[in-house]
Order: C-alpha cells, then sequence, then structure tokens
C-alpha cells in the first residue's frame, strides 16, 4: 500500500498542555486528511520537538470510535440506549431544558461546567459568555493551578519567572515537582542543551523514580507533600555553610534575619524524618546549588496536588532568593508565565455581562453539588441543568461515587459536547459530537514559555462534528441573549479583536507570524528591579490571608485553615500522614501516553501503556 503523499505543511498549536502549548507544523496529504504533527522548529521555545501523543494525533482524529452525530438518549441513565436526533432539534431541546430549569429555581440553577480539554482561548473560554449574559452559576476552577500559583505569587507578587529558553545557560537545573519527560518534553529539550554545552548537572526532585529522574545526576525521592521541610533543610544548611548570599537578601527581600531565625531548628536531620531522604542527600543537593550561581529551580505542577502545595511551593521559591541566583543569567526559578500576556478577553468571556453577585461554585466538588450538599451549593438553589464541555468529571473528579450518583439524578438534564463517548457523555440527557482543534481556528498562549500561537483550522472535520464556538453561539439565540455584546462574531473576529486590544498585533500579523513572543525584559524576568509586591521585595514572611490567588476562597465563603498555614517557609501538617496501618498515600502521577483521560482511546497509546497500573 503506497504512503500518502504530503501535499502542504500548515500550522498549529497543541491545544491541550498550558505549560507546553507546543508550535506544531501539520502534514496535510493528498486525500485532504491530516498526516504526522510535528514540533516547529523555528520556534525558539517548543524547537521542533514535542510528545508523542500528539504527534500521532491523526489516530485520535480519525478514530473508528469518535463521535459523529448528535444523540438523545433513549433509555434509563447510562444504560447506552440513544437515538440518533437532528442538530436544531438537540439544540432546541437543550435551550428549552434550561428555561424550564430557570422557571422554576432561577437562572443559577444552570452550571456551565468546563475546563481543559482545550487550552484555546475562544473554543474553551466562550463558555463564560453566556454565563455571564444568562446569569448561570459561575464556575471557580480548583483542579490544576491554584495551590502552586498562590505559592509562587506569595514570594514573588507576580506570575512570571526566568526564561525558560535560559535553562540552556544554566550550570544546574532543579527539576522539582514535575515528570517533564512524560508531561513537559520542552523542558528537558534545553535542559539537555546545558548539559551537552555546559556540563550542567541536572537534579530532580519527586515522589517516585519517573522517567525524568532516571536521566538525572542527582534524584531526590520524598515522601508526598514534604517538599516544604527538605527546602527549610536546605535552607538552613545555606545559611549555616555560608552560601546565603547576604548582599542579595538585604537589597530584595523582607525579613531574612526572621527567615534564618526561624530555620534553627529546620535541620536536615529534622527534614530527613519528615522527607524520607538520608542527611547526606538533603546536604549533597545543598552544598551542589550552593557552589553554582547558575542554579534553575523549574518548579512543577506536582505542588498543586497536596493540601499543602502552597506553603511548599513559597519554601522551594525561597531557596533561589537565599541563593540569589536571581541575579544570573540561567539563574533564578521558573513556574509559569500567566502573567506576562496581558491578553483581553473581556469580548470572547462577555465580562461586560459579569455580575460578582452571582454563586460561584467549585469544580473539584462537582460531586457534592450534585447531590445537594448544602455547603457545596454555596447559598443558592439546587443545579438541575448541566452543559458539559472540555472535561470529563466522571472520570477525573474528585468524589466519583457522588460525581456519577449526581449525573444519573433524574430531575437533572445533562448536555455533553463530546469528542468521544466518555464516562460522563454515556450518563446525559443528549451528547453533541465536537470538532478537534485542527478542525476549527483558534489562539493559545504558553503558561510555561512566553509565546501566543494562532491555531488556524487545517482541514474540515466531520460533516455534523461542531465546535465549542458554535454551541455557545446557537444556544445564546435560542435563550434569548445572541444579540448581546460578544456574540454573533467569529472566531477570527473574536481573536483579531483581542489581540488589537491587547497591543499583540492582528489576526493578520499573527497569521503571517504563526506566534508572538512576549518574554518580558531580563531585569524585569529576574525582578531585577525589585519584586512585584509594592515594597518591591522577595516574601519570606507571608500572611496568606491575603494572597492575591486566595482570594477566590474568601469570596465563595470556603471554610479552611489557611490563616493557620505557617508565615515562614516550614511543613505544614496538614496532609495525610502515613501510619503503620496506612503507609503509603496515593498519587495520581501522569501517564506518558494519556493526558487524563484523553488519548485513553488511541492505539498508540494503548499499545505503549496499556492501561494504568499502581506501582
Amino acid at each position: 500500500m503506497n504512503k500518502p503523499v504530503t501535499i502542504s505543511t500548515g500550522f498549529s498549536a497543541c491545544p491541550h498542555d498550558c505549560p507546553s502549548t507546543c508550535a506544531l507544523d501539520v502534514e496535510i496529504v493528498e486525500d485532504g486528511t491530516i498526516g504526522r504533527l510535528r514540533g516547529a522548529k523555528e520556534n525558539t521555545y517548543t524547537d521542533g520537538v514535542i510528545c508523542e501523543k500528539v504527534a500521532r494525533y491523526a489516530e485520535r482524529l480519525y478514530h473508528p470510535n469518535r463521535l459523529l452525530k448528535p444523540q438523545k438518549r433513549a433509555g434509563a441513565k447510562g444504560d447506552g440506549e440513544w437515538q440518533d436526533v437532528g442538530w436544531d432539534d438537540a439544540l432546541d431541546e437543550i435551550a428549552n431544558e434550561f428555561i424550564k430549569a430557570e422557571q422554576t429555581h432561577g437562572s443559577e440553577t444552570v452550571w456551565p461546567y468546563f475546563y481543559a480539554g482545550t487550552m484555546g482561548l475562544v473554543q474553551r473560554d466562550s463558555i463564560h459568555r453566556l454565563r455571564h449574559a444568562k446569569r448561570y452559576s459561575g464556575q471557580y476552577d480548583t483542579i490544576c493551578v491554584n495551590m502552586a500559583f498562590s505559592g509562587f505569587h506569595a514570594g514573588t507578587g507576580a506570575m512570571r519567572g526566568v526564561d525558560p529558553r535560559e535553562m540552556a545557560q544554566s550550570d544546574c537545573i532543579v527539576i522539582w515537582g514535575t515528570n517533564a519527560a512524560a508531561t513537559q518534553v520542552n523542558v528537558m529539550t534545553h535542559a539537555q542543551k546545558a548539559r551537552r554545552n555546559r556540563g550542567a548537572k541536572l537534579v530532580v526532585i519527586d515522589v517516585y523514580k519517573n522517567a525524568t529522574m532516571k536521566s538525572a545526576d542527582l534524584g531526590l525521592i520524598l515522601n508526598p507533600g514534604t517538599d516544604g521541610a527538605l527546602a527549610c533543610a536546605v535552607l538552613h544548611i545555606l545559611f549555616r555553610d555560608g552560601f546565603a548570599d547576604r548582599a542579595y537578601m538585604d537589597r530584595y527581600t523582607d525579613d531574612p534575619a526572621g527567615l534564618e531565625a526561624h530555620l534553627a531548628d529546620k535541620t536536615p536531620q529534622w527534614a530527613a524524618e519528615i522527607t524520607g531522604l538520608s542527611v547526606e542527600q538533603i546536604t549533597e543537593f545543598t552544598h551542589l546549588i550552593g557552589k553554582t550561581p547558575r542554579t534553575y529551580l523549574r518548579l512543577g505542577y506536582g505542588f498543586t496536588r497536596s493540601r499543602n502545595g502552597a506553603i511548599n511551593m513559597h519554601a522551594a521559591l525561597s531557596v533561589a532568593a537565599v541563593l540569589g541566583c536571581w541575579q544570573h543569567q540561567g539563574g533564578g526559578a521558573f513556574h509559569s508565565n500567566a502573567d506576562i500576556y496581558q491578553l483581553d478577553q473581556g469580548e470572547i468571556k462577555g465580562l461586560e455581562h459579569l455580575d460578582p453577585d452571582i454563586r460561584q461554585l467549585d469544580q473539584s466538588r462537582i460531586g457534592a453539588i450534585l447531590v445537594g450538599e448544602e455547603d457545596a451549593l454555596n447559598g443558592g438553589p439546587p443545579v438541575t441543568a448541566l452543559l458539559v464541555q472540555n472535561t470529563n468529571p466522571a472520570c477525573v473528579a474528585p468524589e466519583q461515587r457522588k460525581v456519577i450518583s449526581g449525573l444519573k439524578r433524574d430531575d437533572l438534564f445533562v448536555a455533553v459536547h463530546e469528542q468521544f463517548m466518555t464516562e460522563t457523555a454515556k450518563l446525559a440527557d443528549i451528547v453533541l459530537p465536537a470538532t478537534m482543534f485542527l478542525e476549527h481556528d483558534d489562539i493559545y498562549r504558553g503558561g510555561g514559555h512566553q509565546h501566543i500561537l494562532l491555531g488556524p483550522k487545517q482541514v474540515d472535520g466531520p460533516p455534523l462534528c461542531r465546535s465549542n464556538h458554535f454551541i455557545i453561539e446557537e444556544l445564546a439565540n435560542r435563550l434569548g441573549v445572541g444579540d448581546q455584546a460578544g456574540f454573533g462574531k467569529t472566531e477570527n473576529h473574536l481573536i483579531d479583536q483581542m489581540l488589537k486590544s491587547s497591543g499583540r498585533g492582528s489576526l493578520e500579523e499573527i497569521t503571517n507570524e504563526r506566534w508572538v513572543d512576549c518574554q518580558v525584559p531580563f531585569e524585569e524576568a529576574h525582578y531585577l528591579n525589585g519584586f512585584a509586591h509594592p515594597d518591591r521585595k522577595f516574601h519570606f514572611r507571608v500572611d496568606w490571608s491575603k494572597v492575591a490567588w486566595n482570594r477566590p476562597h474568601e469570596s465563595m465563603g470556603l471554610q479552611g485553615p489557611v490563616n493557620d498555614a505557617p508565615q515562614f517557609p516550614d511543613h505544614w501538617t496538614v496532609i495525610e500522614e502515613a501510619t503503620p496501618r496506612h503507609p503509603f498515600r496515593m498519587t495520581t502521577s501522569p501517564a506518558r501516553t494519556f493526558l487524563n483521560s484523553t488519548f485513553n482511546r488511541t492505539p498508540g497509546s494503548l499499545k505503549r501503556e496499556g492501561r494504568p497500573e499502581v506501582l
């Protein structure tokens, strides 16, 4: 059988992983379908490298089990009986059910529920435009970034850090709390440049010997949730053994003397008992970075997976401030560049219609919300209508039994817009078939780098598949808000207006260039003009009740021990501690060829990994 001939090369950006958001070259073959995807070599972060699962995306695009037409439940929820339905009839029924629910319980009874199946700023975030225009319940996003962002922001005052491309100029790279070889392959690209060209050392800190650690010069396997204890012992040794940059701290930090006093009893022996590491391991790591001014701390999303994650992130971040490595090219710390883009998404999200008094519902508590737990409903009515896009809560949300029980409620109407018949879709009343990212227009930004990337449509999707933007527009028309601001616009119009109003060029310009490099100047990325707090200092001492990223908790009235959090870096014992009866803690570490419940049907992923297993 002859191999299809590539007739052109298009371009796009990976929609699945916000830290990487790889720039893509897309093969389009002679029959008008997609061939292989490759990393764009011209993009200085992607640098020609992408993960294997996206490289073979055609497996997913043309999978025989892909949803291809709207379907309506014909039997009991979850029994697998469906009947075909036309698009107009399906959308009419969804709108009618939303209107009925609103008439009975008020607008907040409808909950548009979404997450990161696509990271596109139009296709992902347009759901907010409908939410705000109709005064539906809000969503507080708690699944991913909150702990890590809070901890980083507490120290620096902003979500930005050293250009990740600077890892190539580092002499020591510390990958802490992320399995980059599996989930952020571009981190490894730039780290390997430093190892190859400078003889840089690679240190990996994680809770098991993952693929990244297997390639490291030094690997530290610590007990889950004990990163703060390790960081404190490292800080203790840096002060004790003369590696702390006191001149830097006097100029750039808020209370180095208070920190040093606080750390007096945070010895390596103390940390060894908590972390499971040896005193020798902790000392070896500390002396390595203490003697290496160009040390780069790449702090990952593993910090979000523990209740004390914000404190742990802040403690690890404080290592860079005590070392003073922010001063050097290839030195400093990085987690996300979320703050550098300053994109005006007001029209996309319909922020003109945002009412701050509408209740917010915690996406992680969807189970408790759907089974009617009063505290989870946050003072509002029961949720009796759901629109689900870009996520599979029956599989990935906490308290799975509650989620499934809630989705099965007879008085809950559920519409799911999906690419496959997921666990959530199987429990829906109506399932709508969705396009994939190469079949619609969108735009992306990279949290783990510095680029805004265009993702234009490359091929036609299946005849009856529709984009997220299409669904939102059609429902808005049926629900009586289609004439309000932000509606009635194409994806490309919204992209063009967002870029222009943000001072980031135009659709025409980004179409020609493919991406916009938004990297801030060296002095700003390294905070050499001062940190982003009003006093221009890095904060060792933190009032956690005032950390910006915690404010949504306060507005929601969530109860928590935030006021009991330690002011200085510490090990905060609010996690499940190991006991003789329960000696292990479950950590849902990422697979290499699956992404939550995405890619779990493609032949390449199944062949390599088969199924999830417990180590």
